[in-house]
This record gives C-alpha cells, structure tokens and sequence, in this order.
C-alpha cells in the first residue's frame, strides 16, 4: 500500500504541475521549427518508399506477386519496430541513433532500386533492413517531441498539430512526389530522391535540441515489459485500444471509396476524390489543432474523439450522393487528425519517461498492424451494400469507447469511496 500512495502522489503532483502550467508561455519556435523540418521529410520518404518500389517492379514488367512482395519487405518489418525502440530511450543522445537511422534508411533503400535488376532477393533483404529503422522515423521522431515542445500543456498541444501535420505530408506528398517523378524519369530515380530526403533528414535531425536520457541504460524495460506498463496504466491502456481501433476503423474508407462509385453513379477514378477530401480533411484537423490547441484531460479526450470519428464514419455510411459523401469523408479526416493529436497528447502526458520512446513506436506499430487488418476486414466484408464495412466499424468505435468509460469508472470507483 505505501508504494501504491507514493505512486498516487507523485500522479498528483504530476497533474497539479501539468494545470498550472496549462497556460504557460509558448515554447520557442526554433527547435520546433527544424523538428517539423525534419519529420516532415523523413515521414515524406517513408511514405512514399513503398509506392516507389511498387511501381519499379510494375513498370520493369516484373509480376504483380513480387511487386506486393518487395513492398511488404518496407512495410512488414515496421511491426518489429519496438524491439528495437528500448535503445531510444537507454542511448547517451537519441538525436545520434535517430540520424543513424535516417542514414540506414536511405543507404538500403537507394541499394535495393539499384540492384533490383541483378539480384531481386539482395533487393528485398535490403528493404527489410529500411523498413526495421522505419519506425525511427515515425514514432522515434515523435518521442523527442515533448522535450522540444516545453513544459506547458497547451504549447506541447499546438506542437502536436505540428506532428500531426507533418504524418499528412508525408502520407500525402511522399506518394504525389514518386507519381510525378515515375511519370519524368521513372520510379528507380524516384526512390533515390526518396533515399536523398533522409539523409538531408539525418542532417537535421542532429540540429535538433538535445534531451539527456531520464535513467541509467540498466533501469530501460525491455520492449515486452514496456508493453506490460502500457497495459497496467488504464489512461496508457485506453488510449491503446482506441488508437487500435480507430486505426482498424478508417482503413476500411478507401475500399468503401471505391466500391461506393457504382452507387453514387460516378467513374471508378472519382473515388481518389473521396480519399483526397480524407487526406485534405486531416490536414486541415491538424492546422485546427495548431490553432487552437486540445483542452482537458486527453483520457477523456480519447474517448469523446474516438465517437466523435465512429460519427463521421456512420454519417459517410449514410451518404446517398457524391457530394455529401465527399463532405463525410472530409469531416472524418478532420476528427481524425483531432484523434491523433489526443492520442499523443496521451502518449506524451502519460507515459514514465523513461520509457516514452518505447511506447511511441509500440503505439504506432500496433496501429500499423490494425490499419493493415482493417483494410483486410473491409474487403472480406463487402457485399452488394458497399457501405456494409462502414456501418461495422462505425458500430466497433462506439463500443469500444464504451468500454473505455467503463474501464474508467472502475479506475475510479476506489478513489470515490469512503
């Protein structure tokens, strides 16, 4: 019971230190401003690499099989990311791994497009070792964000829309980028400029501010230990399932996009309409957050965004036409990025420091994992009603959330009593 009180305290002090510097001064903008530099670049390689190679094998006559094969070798070993999370948060200077990683990145990625034509197994053992670094580039880059934001709460938010910011760009320029180039040059020189940005990454990840480590490397949990304290912290602990859920939910809007086009008698090519009012809804979310930063508590927050997604979700389900149907789609994108920027808020807020690192990059390869089952789920589902996946997940959101009110209450139910 007296450690059980000593760690009630020091969640109080925490939480009385985190109101009274609720409306503190905004941090400086110097550091952040070349953290959104290097995010938005790195996350752009990241996220366009896998359209890249897809398209090298397509357009050099290779088979539909190892195009699909080449691009899980990027993607795939991002699950295996929190094995390799521990050293953010046990390294001297996590700025010098990140870097590393940057370099890594790219110097595998540009070899693979290189010696694709010689040896296609080189190439795929070569993307495996990008896509193991590739959750450094993602959540790793997050996790040195808190440091960099200040200690206010409101400054950290509005740094958060920043983040949320920076995942768009790279979702959305890094595919438009290798399109427009494949078109010019072809998508072997596409890749290589994707492998170039994270080097110019690496480069300013290092001018970044630096964050001495918060424990010794022997004090660091390892990667499944980490996840048990994820697991034990019921604020940690929802914002994990919600993150996974909402994650699983939405990737099911791009194969809804597409089997809606016969209903709403447009082209099939009109459902990139749908996906781009998703990807231009989010950023304008996460230019909102920016703004105006997430005020309260963000477990809560969590819960209320997450219905407030499942919402938009039902709402696109419920679209009998085009138009309204490329509003809903906006409007989600826009609840989501808000989603996201709570979810971080959370990741940020609560998680132990010395192992914040770990939990981004465990939270964002969870959520790989869940957006790639949803996108499986929605076109094992879809039936002659293409709106059935919407309805589904919409339906999932709520009960999950449900569940995490619950799962709040019992937290608090203790503490109310006599």
């Amino acid at each position: 019971m007296g450690s059980l009180d000593r760690s009630m305290a020091e969640q109080q002090g925490q939480d009385a230190r985190g109101q009274q510097t609720e409306r503190g001064p905004t941090p400086a903008g110097g550091g952040l401003a070349r953290y959104v530099a290097a995010a938005a670049v790195a996350r752009t390689a990241d996220g366009g690499a896998v359209v890249a190679i897809v398209l090298m094998v397509t357009t050099a006559g290779g088979p539909g099989w190892l195009a699909g094969l080449l691009g899980a070798c990027i993607t795939g070993p991002h699950l295996l990311g929190p094995l390799v999370a521990r050293s953010l948060d046990s390294c001297r200077d996590g700025r010098v791994l990140i870097a590393w990683a940057c370099i890594v990145h790219g110097a595998t990625l540009a070899a693979a497009v290189l010696l694709y034509p010689v040896a296609w197994p080189v190439t795929a053992i070569l993307l495996v070792v990008s896509g193991l670094v590739g959750p450094l580039l993602t959540g790793g880059i997050s996790s040195r964000l808190p440091a960099i934001a200040g200690q206010d709460r409101i400054g950290q938010r509005r740094a958060q829309g920043w983040d949320v910011a920076t995942y768009g760009i790279g979702g959305t320029i890094g595919p438009s980028i290798v399109a427009a180039v494949s078109a010019w040059a072809g998508a072997t020189v596409a890749a290589l400029i994707l492998a170039a940005a994270t080097l110019v990454a690496a480069g300013v990840v290092r001018l970044l501010p630096y964050a001495p480590p918060v424990a010794a490397s022997t004090d660091i949990p390892g990667p499944f230990r980490t996840l048990r304290i994820m697991v034990s912290s019921g604020r940690l602990r929802r914002m994990l399932y919600l993150t996974v859920t909402v994650a699983f939910s939405v990737a099911a809007l791009p194969i809804t996009a597409v089997a809606s086009a016969a209903m709403f008698q447009v082209q099939p090519a009109a459902a990139g309409v749908l996906t781009a009012a998703y990807g231009l809804g989010g950023l304008a979310g996460s230019a909102a957050v920016m703004l105006r930063p997430l005020r309260g508590d963000a477990d809560r927050l969590v819960t209320r965004l997450a219905v407030l997604v499942a919402a938009a979700l039902a709402v696109a389900a419920l679209s009998v036409s085009f138009v309204p149907a490329v509003a809903a789609y906006a409007v989600a994108g826009l609840l989501n990025s808000y989603f996201f920027a709570a979810t971080l808020a959370a990741r940020s807020e609560f998680a132990p420091p010395h192992v914040r690192g770990q939990v981004f990059v465990w939270v964002g390869a969870l959520k790989i994992a869940a957006g790639s089952a949803g996108t499986v789920a929605a076109g094992a589902v879809m039936s002659p009603e293409p709106r059935l996946p919407l309805f589904l997940v919409s339906a999932f959101i709520l009960a999950v959330a449900a569940a995490s009110v619950l799962d709040r209450r019992s937290a608090e139910w203790p503490e109310a009593a006599p």
